[in-house]
Order: C-alpha cells, then structure tokens, then sequence
C-alpha cells in the first residue's frame, strides 16, 4: 500500500506532486505540504505539523494533528509515524530536497527511521530519487543511461556490488572517506545493487539535463 507524504521543501514542482499525489492510496501533509496539495488539487486524508510554515486556516474536513513547535523529530517523521500507524508500509516523500541542506539531510536520515520502523520509504522529486539501502539486493531496470551515484551512510563503509553499470563492482568496501562512488551510469535493461553489509544511500538522477 502506497502513501505519498507531501513536506515542505521549497519551490518544489507542482505539477510533479500532481501526477504523484493522485495514484497514491493516501496522502498526508507536513506544515506546509498542505499549501502545496492544494495547488496541486490533491486531497489528502491527513495534515501534520507545528505550522509554523503555513499560517492560513486549516480544513475543517480533514484529521489535523497539531505539533508542539519545540519537538525531538520533524513534522515529515511524525508523518512517517502516522502512515505506519493507517498500515502503509510503501512511503513516497515529495518536496523533501532542494531546501536547507540540513532539513534535506534530516529527511535522507528519516529512510532509515522508516525502515526501522516497518516501512520502504524513498525521497522523489521530478529531478531525483533518493533510496537508503541496507543489507539487499535491488533491481532496477528500464533506467539505461540514467546517471546515479552511492555513499555509504551512516556507517564508515559499505561492501557493495553493482551489475549492469557503466563501473561494475565486486564486493567492494566503499569508505566514507573515499567517496568514489559519484556518477556512476545504469547499463543495459536491468542492473543490480547488492549492499553486502553496511548501508549506502542512492540518488538517481531522474533528467538527463542532470547527467
């Protein structure tokens, strides 16, 4: 079952969250999420936050969950929590990148926090996907040509192995400190990425503009 959480990053592109949005089995909002479903035309079942970033009236016809401002996790986890809580296990997190570098970095570690909590999230925007993985194999195909890159996260390193991309690896142990695993390039209909331990963080770009 697939939710689609709508946070609060800046400028995000409105007609992205409308083509996602209306697929999704449910959809919540943080803070200011709400004004861009609005814009968007989406309904969603569930608005969440200190609103401290929106300030017009809320819906009357809609759960509000109100948030105390001075909080230990951002509004976009208490959404996490609150889609685990209805029985979504699949998260789609829009307008969580392209703001403030640490608000971005928040929600890269709010991947874990939902796996750790029973849910695959992954952080989407019309120019890239964010994913975390940890100790799998995923197979990714018709992504020939898109570029992607792969850090360990979390952790000082990550054994990793990647088939059907442009740098193949074997078991090889990614450090924190030698970052090389930026621009590598999907190859072929399918490709792999086994993390063998550790946990690595995967971003592909989704515009060949960004290539």
């Amino acid at each position: 079952m697939k939710c689609v959480i709508i946070a609060g990053a800046p400028n995000p592109d409105i007609d992205f969250i409308r083509q996602t949005g209306r697929i999704a089995g449910c959809v919540i909002c943080a803070d200011r999420g709400y004004a861009y479903a609005r814009q968007a035309g989406i309904e969603p079942q569930v608005v969440i936050g200190d609103f401290d970033s929106f300030t017009e009236l809320l819906p009357q016809n809609k759960e509000i969950i109100t948030l105390q401002r001075e909080k230990m996790f951002s509004d976009t986890v208490h959404c996490i929590d609150k889609a685990v809580e209805m029985g979504y296990n699949n998260l789609v997190i829009l307008a969580a990148t392209g703001g403030r570098l640490d608000h971005t970095l928040c929600n890269c570690y709010a991947l874990e926090y939902a796996a750790d909590h029973g849910a695959n999230a992954m952080l989407l925007s019309e120019k890239e996907r964010v994913e975390l993985l940890m100790s799998e194999s995923r197979t990714y195909e018709e992504m020939n040509g898109r570029t992607f890159s792969l850090f360990p996260f979390g952790a000082a390193s990550a054994e990793v192995s990647i088939e059907g991309a442009h740098y193949p690896l074997d078991c090889y142990t990614m450090t924190s400190g030698t970052p090389i695993g930026l621009s590598n390039i999907f190859e072929g209909e399918k490709s792999c990425i086994t993390v063998h331990s550790g946990k690595v963080i995967l971003i592909i770009n989704q515009q060949d503009k960004y290539l």
